[in-house]
């Protein structure tokens, strides 16, 4: 038992002094409503700090002065490291707003008129700026397929098939 516990102690004395750079995007086609609808988590820490680099405003990300000035910069940030190719066709992602659980933030978007989906092409450099550890993970359902990858700095294109 004093094994188990000095282990657990160990792994977690690790995790501490070295912490995991990841966000996770999941992707789901609706198939009712001939859409793409995405979720994409971020440790509200490092995404601050990723947005303080880049815009002279406080970044308070969990109690803004201004919301809707918030939401154009979440958005942009993420519209510009997140790019999606629908069948070889480069797609609009449109925000739909974001929310606080846990220590992340999930922002969410969404992609209007997709008849079908063959081939998804993601480029995804999320917080590469902030950190060369960073890992993006990527879910994506197509009707009753699901498909995952990972993809670790400096990677930055996933190309799934269905």
């Amino acid at each position: 038992m004093a094994t188990i516990l000095h282990q657990w102690l160990l792994i977690a004395y690790t995790a501490m002094i070295h912490p995991f750079y990841v966000s996770m995007t999941d992707i789901n086609y609706n198939d009712k409503n001939k859409s793409l609808e995405i979720s994409v988590r971020i440790f509200t820490d490092d995404f601050e700090q990723t947005l303080r680099k880049s815009h002279q405003d406080k970044i308070d990300i969990l109690y803004p002065a201004n919301q809707e000035l918030m939401n154009k910069y979440v958005s942009a940030y993420i519209q510009q490291h997140l790019q999606l190719k629908v069948n070889d066709k480069p797609v609009q992602l449109n925000f739909v707003g974001y929310e606080q659980q846990s220590e992340s933030i999930w922002s969410y978007f969404e992609v209007q008129q997709v008849a079908q989906v063959n081939k998804l092409a993601i480029m995804n450099d999320l917080l590469h700026e902030y950190n060369n550890n960073q890992i993006n993970m990527m879910h994506v359902k197509v009707k009753e397929a699901e498909k995952s990858n990972k993809l670790n700095y400096p990677e930055n294109i996933a190309v799934f098939t269905f």
